[in-house]
């Protein structure tokens, strides 16, 4: 069940997931709106959100030996459609630029959907030998996608996010980074965002544009539909010899080599909030919290109050604590739902009782409980509450996903279970393009991976009941 809510601007979330999803958007001043339609505004707020994700990945990026770089903003069209499933995959969400000044352009240039071919056009120009290789490269960046329908946070038709694109002698070499790159994905979201997720493979049908094989981290919301939180593509050589990329191999002979690329965009800010949020608003992780501990003072107008709220923010920024002090003129009451609204994990009263016990109050916004902790112990005890703060996050979501996935041996089953609970259906599977598109039109679910950890469920497609030799995760996604 929600918890009970406080604040009356935001729509109770059992009764409209999607309204509470916008209210507390709006509400922690994360999002606002430009006056063209898909393109939102990623407030400060927002922003130090997306700083804190991308310094974790940056970091575990450049451990394992990748550089960040800059690629151009605009795509020739002639470049764009070398490779044929790419530029055909993506051609629908293209916006093109054919005018430079008041000047007619002799070819379109297409604003970046995606960055495939800029690496590969540069790739084509610097790669020669077995000596160049591997080219491990990553890009900080804004791409556009000319959705039909946006949201804020799950569907922009401009957005942030990193891509990955790597280039190798051999495809063992480009398989074993794609899958650690998928690996990377999935510690940033179980161990910072605190949300569990499925590691697996995409079907034919749902990978990348382009692809030889596409690998996903899937994350169930609160709602009990499924989030593509991540994906990790393989693509062979299908686009270095689209693009003409060789090199010279120890044994002297010409060799297309093998590409690779991967994509976590802000979207995950919609992860965290529909995976954490209640009807208070945000419930952020303290490892991206922009402010893991507020310190509210209470009584300020007493003396030593201000002073001893000032120490206590000084003792914890020691210990490495993100932390800020609202001494503004509002009650305690309107701070206590300001801060539970903006999902700071932490909050901490310090007032002239608390003082003279040698004492202050921390209460936790995940669960609501309040703990008296001496002053003495303030850094070890804050610290700790942060730490078990996060570890109850992934494991309240980690039920959510546990308990609303179930098995199904049967297309009546599996339609009995989405209609009566939702969530997540395992089921076997064929393999076949004509079951999958079946089990959509039956059931309204698309398949969500194929996980690496398979079981055996049975023996039968539950579609076309064929022998079915692979397990797969159906669900309804955003």
């Amino acid at each position: 069940m929600a918890k009970e809510k406080k604040v009356e601007q935001i729509t109770d979330m059992d009764v409209d997931f999607g309204q509470w999803f916008t209210d507390v958007v709006i509400r922690s001043e994360l999002i606002g709106y430009s006056g063209v339609k898909g393109f939102f505004i990623l407030r400060p707020y927002g922003y130090a959100i997306w700083e804190n994700i991308q310094a974790e990945l940056d970091r575990r990026f450049k451990d394992t030996g990748h550089e960040n770089i800059s690629m151009p903003l605009l795509i020739t069209e002639s470049l764009l459609q070398k490779e044929k499933d790419h530029v055909e995959g993506f051609a629908p969400e293209c916006a093109w630029v054919t005018f430079g000044g008041s000047e007619e352009l002799e070819e379109r240039l297409a604003i970046r959907p995606t960055s495939e071919v800029l690496f590969c056009d540069h790739w084509q120009q610097i790669v020669q030998s077995w000596r160049d290789l591997p080219k491990l490269y990553n890009q900080w960046a804004s791409v556009l996608r000319w959705e039909k329908s946006t949201r804020p946070f799950l569907r922009h038709r401009e957005f942030l996010w990193q891509e990955g694109h790597t280039v190798h002698a051999t495809a063992e070499e480009a398989i074993a980074e794609t899958e650690q790159m998928l690996e990377i994905y999935a510690d940033v979201y179980e161990n910072v965002l605190a949300m569990p997720c499925l590691k697996g493979v995409k079907t034919d049908k749902e990978k990348f544009a382009g692809a030889e094989r596409t690998y996903c981290v899937e994350c169930m919301m609160h709602d009990k539909k499924g989030l593509q939180a991540g994906t990790s593509h393989y693509f062979g050589d299908g686009f270095t010899k689209a693009f003409d990329i060789t090199f010279t191999d120890k044994t002297n002979t010409l060799q297309h080599p093998h590409q690779t690329s991967w994509g976590f965009s802000t979207r995950s800010i919609g992860g965290i909030i529909m995976t954490h949020g209640d009807n208070n608003g945000l419930v952020l992780p303290p490892r991206i919290a922009p402010i893991q501990a507020i310190v509210i003072p209470i009584g300020m107008h007493k003396p030593g109050v201000l002073e001893k709220a000032s120490e206590l923010v000084s003792r914890l920024k020691t210990v490495g604590i993100r932390v800020k002090c609202d001494e503004s003129d509002q009650t305690p009451g309107w701070k206590f739902a300001e801060y539970e609204m903006k999902g700071v994990p932490l909050r901490i009263e310090i007032g002239p009782k608390d003082i003279e016990n040698g004492q202050c109050v921390a209460a936790r916004r995940d669960n609501g409980e309040k703990v008296t902790i001496p002053l003495a112990a303030l850094e070890t005890k804050a610290t700790e509450l942060l730490d078990d703060i996060q570890i109850s996050l992934f494991n309240k979501a980690k039920e959510n996903l546990d308990k609303n996935t179930r098995n199904a041996a049967t297309l009546d089953e599996a339609k009995a279970i989405l209609n009566e609970h939702g969530g997540f259906i395992k089921t076997m599977w064929c393999g076949s393009r004509e079951c999958e598109l079946s089990m959509k039109a039956e059931a309204d679910v698309t398949s969500r991976c194929l996980p690496f950890e398979q079981e055996r469920i049975g023996d039968t497609c539950p579609i076309c009941g064929k022998p079915g030799d692979k397990m797969v995760v159906w669900g309804v996604a955003y």
